[in-house]
């Protein structure tokens, strides 16, 4: 086999000297004026989705996972991946965690079997 080096390259994304370079005022003037780096405006702030976090929620209530999962029937998978961020609770599932958050013995009085 011969000695060639075929780790793949990719060009630098940023000229960090050039970025260094810059006072202040012109980095300032350069992130305003990349649409894609505006800053959040209070409007912008009260269209976005508040998530409650799970992995938050769950810690102050001392619990671990499977005991949460099992207290507030959540299935453990679906917990799982809403701490790990591989998915969103739906808008069904962050009303249900808010209440949890806010009363949880009674969300767990509710779920209590009958006899």
């Amino acid at each position: 086999m011969k000695n060639v080096d075929t780790t793949k390259r990719t060009p630098a994304k940023h000229d960090w000297q050039r970025f260094d370079a810059m006072t202040e005022v012109e980095r300032h003037a350069a992130a305003l004026s990349d649409p894609d780096a505006h800053p959040i405006t209070p409007e912008n702030i009260r269209r976005m989705k508040r998530t409650p976090q799970v992995k938050v929620i769950r810690r102050a209530l001392g619990l671990s996972q499977e005991d949460f999962a099992a207290r507030f029937h959540i299935p453990l998978g679906t917990l799982r991946d809403w701490e790990q961020s591989r998915k969103e609770p739906d808008a069904a599932a962050r009303a249900y965690l808010t209440v949890i958050a806010r009363n949880p013995e009674a969300v767990s009085e509710a779920l209590q079997s009958v006899p």
